[in-house]
């Protein structure tokens, strides 16, 4: 959930209504269906005060650890003379004996206090969701590589915005790396420094400085994958990480303006073998181009190839497989944590049932958690791991809402 204004027709915006929900002191348990047998031991015990995220599906522990990361090829202006471009970024994983480690929050503190200052409530930054992964627990090894996925937030987003779909992810064998674009984002650096999102027009914040982004954090994957720590402080990292990723297979996601960076990145960059975009608007100045030789799957909402011209032109430069889904009632911020974040919200304050399809649409929200949580997976399966199931293969009496646009 970000907290960028969004003004619903009934005039409130997600940073008013999330800060109003902690406000209450209380949570309403997202009814999600039942998770695997090590999910009940891997995520932290119910907690009233809490808003919480549906457990992934897959048959393993998730494990995380925060990356510190500097590319030295790009200087900061905004930052100063002797600066250079400077990142957070977070590993998930499928892990192995997770008892023993705390369970990571959906944004650090730091950053989720600066979001509650946003909205005048400093004071309930314990409230906080939690997610399903374990600070820095060891890495499952299983005899082979773990194939990698990156993802790029949304304008004046954040990394964890989506983190049902990176945990579902890492819960089925991937290693899910998320970016904190500077400038853009909230997040916290190891020394304190707490990063906001920057209203200024100098700071490196369009598509393509996302996409440098994206491309650096595939340098610091194949650091890992050679069993190099490209931690700038040289923190320890979990036992296992070193070695443990595939530079061979690569994918890449974004949401909103990260969509339209995956969707750069994948033309730039031949190490991302396949790429997806959910609710891109793919605007660029200057406009993309070049053709894309690499498997690419859009899914939309609002940012239609029939309403938005970039969206249509960079479908154009597809020359491999390509796919549009879209998921019907949905609207830009039903595809992330939103949908499992706002009924909570809604119960908690009483909304009716309009007042909640006002903010996050028509479409079900425990449809939308399923759909995040199988395409994106069905997708890089198939191409990074050429386990092609049907479920990309046109509609599913499973998901009746997904329609394939041609």
């Amino acid at each position: 959930m970000t907290i960028t204004p969004f003004i619903s027709r009934k005039g409130i915006t997600r940073r008013s209504m999330l800060g109003a929900a902690l406000a209450v002191g209380a949570a309403v348990p997202f009814a999600a269906a039942a998770g695997p047998a090590w999910a009940g031991q891997a995520t932290a015990a119910p907690d009233a005060t809490r808003l919480t995220l549906p457990v992934p599906t897959g048959p393993h522990p998730v494990g995380a650890v925060r990356l510190h990361l500097v590319d030295r090829s790009r200087p900061d202006t905004i930052a100063g003379p002797g600066h250079f471009r400077e990142l957070m970024a977070t590993v998930w994983y499928p892990a192995r004996n997770v008892e023993r480690y705390p369970v990571a929050p959906w944004m650090p503190d730091g950053a989720f206090e600066a979001f509650l200052a946003d909205a005048g409530l400093s004071e309930l930054a314990h409230l906080g969701p939690l997610t399903a992964a374990h600070v820095d627990a060891p890495v499952r090894r299983s005899g082979r590589r773990l194939p990698v996925v990156v993802f790029s937030h949304g304008a004046h987003s954040h990394q964890g915005d989506h983190t049902v779909m990176v945990q579902e992810l890492a819960s089925h064998g991937y290693a899910a790396v998320t970016v904190a674009h500077q400038y853009d984002t909230y997040t916290e650096f190891p020394d304190g420094r707490v990063a906001v999102p920057l209203r200024d027009t100098r700071a490196p914040t369009l598509p393509g400085d996302f996409a440098a982004d994206v491309r650096f954090v595939l340098d610091c994957v194949e650091q890992l994958a050679a069993g190099c720590n490209p931690d700038i402080d040289r923190r320890r990292l979990p036992a296992g990480l070193l070695g443990s990723l595939d530079p061979r297979r690569i994918g890449a996601f974004g949401w909103s303006k990260g969509g339209t960076a995956t969707a750069c990145a994948t033309i730039a960059d031949q190490r991302i073998r396949a790429g997806l975009s959910l609710d891109a608007p793919m605007q660029m100045n200057p406009p993309l181009a070049g053709d894309l030789d690499r498997p690419f799957m859009m899914m939309t909402a609002e940012f239609t190839r029939a309403a938005t011209p970039e969206a249509a032109a960079f479908w154009s430069l597809l020359r491999s497989r390509r796919l549009n889904v879209q998921a019907q009632g949905a609207v830009h911020i039903s595809y992330g944590d939103n949908e499992a974040l706002f009924p909570q919200v809604a119960k908690v304050l009483g909304w009716s049932g309009q007042q909640l399809q006002d903010v996050i649409g028509t479409l079900d929200p425990d449809q939308a958690v399923r759909i995040q949580q199988a395409y994106p997976l069905a997708f890089f399966d198939e191409h990074l791991r050429h386990r092609r199931g049907h479920l990309l293969d046109g509609p599913s009496s499973a998901f009746p809402a997904v329609t394939f646009l041609p």
